[in-house]
Formats: structure tokens, sequence, C-alpha cells
């Protein structure tokens, strides 16, 4: 898939692969695979590009419990027959599927169980076609070979979303009966690239914090402009508007075929909502109306499944993007950890730090994590955090271990934090170069997490305001943030009077350290 700006993507959480395999084996256009693979036999024969032979595909159809006269229905058996084949649930047979020296003499209809002989530029240059090897592991395999067969039929199907309409290809046939890729204007490298980029846009919209309380589902036309509007234009021309309607146009048909094989759930288009975008004409320099939800709905609407995050998850990391899952750092060591939930939103962290947690005892976890926060790098506020968030959850049993940094210059003020919130007896008050240096310590961790959060110059106010004189104290704290925060609070403090003189603490800070 086509990279991301970021190297890392938020954390996924994913159910389990068995779970995950029985979505698979559901999924209706691998299911018809899979029963294609069953009901192929002796008198199965293909053309020479193993596609099943016209005269077959009726009776496919009715073995998918599907009408034979229908003629979807036959297009559908179509589909399922090269999910089969490229996921190698069935196999070719006959001399050139073993190779090209053998003796094309020996296909036919006696020799290959054929009902009738070889027919021209069908069974008598393949012979026919069996169950794969890879069929067994549907019933007998381990979920994660489902689910790599599942993932075979993924790509299969994505290629062919990224092909033209059958019509748009006849059309473009020249006189030779070869596609005139410059009269059809496709490049399939670029078409593929398009929808790659497009899924990585709807995964990481997915993924993002917020979007599973969206419901996880995305509006077409934001997945359109994802891919058209440039970056910095705040209000698209015309012509950018045109090209985000004929993206929406194109994605709707890929949707449509990405359904079956279980990757998203789609509402799609609908046409009469199109019918009326088309009669209605804005007043001149009034621009688009704005839409309700129903509305936008009505434009496509498109989700990814659980089985389709893990699909275009292993997908990106082929690609060599990061792209996490929530547990993966399950059997880490707590600096592997608090070094990776530092750049997962925090609702993400905070359900890694619960899964790390329940695969060990909780003293030893709990002294190993104190002890992956300390540091002095720039790093440490934010790990500090993470880790007083762990500590957020742990019982009693924690009690011994958080005492014990009771005295430790980085982390003291911390476990007063933690054994004070617990109402624990005998918590030694802390020395006033501790209390600025946690307060330093707290707002560095949040500038780390989002410098422009709207809760930060609020925060700001309160730690201060519990300290009268906090300024003249603040600049002489031996935290190699001191300056930063204290810059930063001359920048975000709500109050002009205490924002001015954070900008001379900070200062001071500065000129100290020279």
């Amino acid at each position: 898939m086509s990279a991301e700006s970021r190297s890392t993507l938020p954390p996924v959480r994913l159910p389990s692969d068995a779970e995950l395999a029985r979505e698979a084996l559901g999924a209706p256009l691998f299911a018809r695979a899979v029963r294609l693979a069953r009901w192929v036999g002796p008198g199965t024969q293909v053309d020479g590009n193993g596609e099943l032979e016209p005269a077959q595909l009726p009776e496919a159809a009715a073995a998918l419990g599907l009408d034979p006269a229908d003629e979807d229905a036959r297009a559908d058996a179509s589909q399922a027959w090269r999910v089969a084949l490229d996921t190698g649930l069935v196999e070719l047979t006959g001399p050139e599927a073993d190779g090209p020296e053998a003796d094309g003499s020996e296909t036919g209809g006696a020799e290959t169980g054929g009902a009738q002989g070889p027919q021209s530029g069908g069974a008598g240059e393949f012979g026919g076609a069996a169950a794969g090897e890879d069929l067994a592991l549907v019933t007998g395999g381990a979920p994660a070979e489902v689910l790599d067969l599942w993932l075979s039929a993924l790509d299969a199907v994505l290629a062919d979303a990224a092909v033209p309409e059958l019509d748009d290809l006849v059309d473009a046939l020249d006189q030779g009966g070869t596609i005139d890729f410059d009269r059809l204007d496709w490049n399939p490298q670029r078409e593929a690239d398009f929808l790659d980029g497009v899924l990585a846009n709807l995964y990481l919209l997915t993924v993002a914090e917020g979007g599973a309380e969206r419901g996880g589902a995305v509006p077409l036309p934001v997945l359109a402009a994802s891919m058209v509007v440039p970056d910095g234009m705040a209000r698209p021309t015309d012509a950018v508007l045109e090209q985000v309607s004929d993206a929406m146009m194109r994605l709707d048909d890929q949707f449509r075929q990405l359904e079956p094989i279980g990757l998203v759930e789609y509402r799609p288009v609908d046409e009469a909502v199109l019918a009326e975008t088309d009669d209605e004409e804005p007043a001149a320099g009034t621009g688009p109306r704005e839409l309700d939800a129903e509305e936008v709905s009505r434009y496509g609407m498109v989700r990814l499944t659980p089985l389709g995050l893990y699909g275009l998850r292993a997908r990106m990391r082929e690609a060599g993007i990061g792209a996490p899952a929530v547990g993966e750092l399950a059997d880490k060591g707590a600096d592997a950890l608090l070094d990776a939930v530092c750049d997962y939103p925090e609702g993400a962290a905070q359900a890694e730090i619960e899964q790390w947690l329940t695969r060990r005892e909780l003293p030893a976890a709990v002294a190993e994590l104190l002890a992956a926060a300390r540091g002095a790098d720039q790093g440490a506020p934010l790990r500090r955090l993470r880790c007083q968030q762990a500590l957020a959850s742990a019982g009693p049993a924690a009690e011994p271990a958080v005492r014990a940094v009771l005295d430790d210059p980085e982390l003291g003020g911390l476990a007063r934090v933690w054994l004070a919130e617990r109402g624990a007896a005998d918590v030694p008050a802390p020395a006033g170069a501790m209390v600025y240096w946690l307060t330093v310590d707290t707002i560095a961790a949040q500038l780390a997490t989002d410098p422009d959060a709207d809760e930060l110059p609020l925060l700001m106010e309160s730690l201060t305001a519990h300290h009268t004189g906090f300024f003249d104290q603040a600049w002489r704290v031996e935290h190699p943030a001191a300056g930063e925060v204290l810059e930063a609070m001359g920048r975000l403090h709500p109050d002009r009077k205490a924002a001015k003189e954070a900008r001379k603490a900070a200062y001071k800070a500065r000129s100290r350290r020279i």
C-alpha cells in the first residue's frame, strides 16, 4: 500500500484470530469460492485462461444456490471462481498446468473426465480443474492459515476493483483487439495506488481517536476529497469539486465490489440524490448549502469491518508502514511499552497498558513500570504520565512498589499523588522543590501529548493557583524542560499577569543553563 506521511499509525483493536477467521469464512465472496472448490470435479472445464467455460457457469451458479438463468448470478459464479483460483482453493489440471513440456494430446474429455471433448480455446488447453490442497485449510487449518487464504482473496478482489468497467474496456479496444490505454485514460498502477490511498485514509480515519465514537462510518465525499482536494485549500474550486464527484462515482463502484469479500460495510450512493443535486442550482455567490447527517449519508457511507481492519493492517505492515495493534506489546518489557504508548491516543494507550498488566504479577509489574519511567530525556515526562495512568488501575498490591520510590527525585511526587488518592497513611509531605518539579513535569507531559489542547491553559492556571510565588521558584527547578514549560506558560496562561511572570521566569531558566 502507499506509505502514509506518518511512519506509525494509531493502534487498532482487533478481535482474536479465531473470530476473524470466522468472519472470513462468512464473507459472501470467500464462502462462494469455497463452495466452488468443493463443487469442482471431473466434468469441470476451463478455457486457456483458467476461466470456467461459459457452458459451465449456469451449473456453477446453481452450486452456489443462485439462479442459473440469471446473468448476474453467472457473473457472481465467475468472480467466485477467479477467487478460488487465486487463493489456491482450486487448481488447474492438465498438461499445461503441470509444465510446458507436457504432451497436450493427453488432455480431452475422456482423460480429464469431461462430459464432452475439448473445445477450441477451452479444456483442450488446460484440461480441467480440481480442488486445491489449500481447501483442507478451510476446515482443518489454524485460524492464521484461514486468514492467509482470505488475504490472498482480498488481493485478488482489490486488483479487480482497480480495473475499469467492462463497457469501458470494450470501447477502448483497437482494431487488433488490444486495449488502447491512452484512449481509455487508465493507468493500472495509478488506479491501484489511488485505491490503496483511499483505503489507507479510511483506515486512519477509523483508528484515529474518536473513530469508534463515530461508529467507524465515513462519508464517501470525505474519502474522495481526501484524495483530490489539495492541502490548504479552504474552499475547493468548481473544477476540484467536479474531480471529487468523479472520484466518488469511481469509489462507489469499487466499494460495491469490496463489500462481498468482507472488507467493508457500504451504503451506496443514492442515485436519486444525485439527480436532485443536478436539478438544484445554488444562488450566485452562495456556494453549496450545508447538508444534515441523513443527507450526507445518501452520498454513500463506508465502514471498515474488523476483518477489513485486519486486512488493511496486514497490507500496510507488508509495505513497511508501522500499524500497531492493541495487545501486541503484552510480552514486551516496560521500557518498550511506555515508549510505544507515548505515541498512542489516550484510550488506546490505556487499553494496551491494561493488557500488559494482566500478564504479570502486579507488584513486579509496577516496579518495572516505575523504573522505565525514569529519565531526563525529552520523552521522559510523557513516559511518567503514561506510567501514572497505568498505576491508576492498580490495586493495593502495588503499594509496596510505589512506596519504594518516595525518595526518588523523579518519581517521588508521582508516588505521593497515587498514595494520597487512595487515602494511604503515613505519606510524607513533599519538599517544595519536588512540588515544583512535579508541576513542570506534568505540564511538559501535556505539551508533548497535545500542545494545542484547549484544556492546557486551564491546567496551567489550576496548577499555579495553588502555589504562591510559583514563577519565583519554577525557574530554579532542576528539570530539563523547565525553560520550555515556562515559555509555553507565557504564551498560554489565561491570566495576563501570570503569563508575563512566566515569560520572565523562562528567560531566567534559559540564562541559568547557558
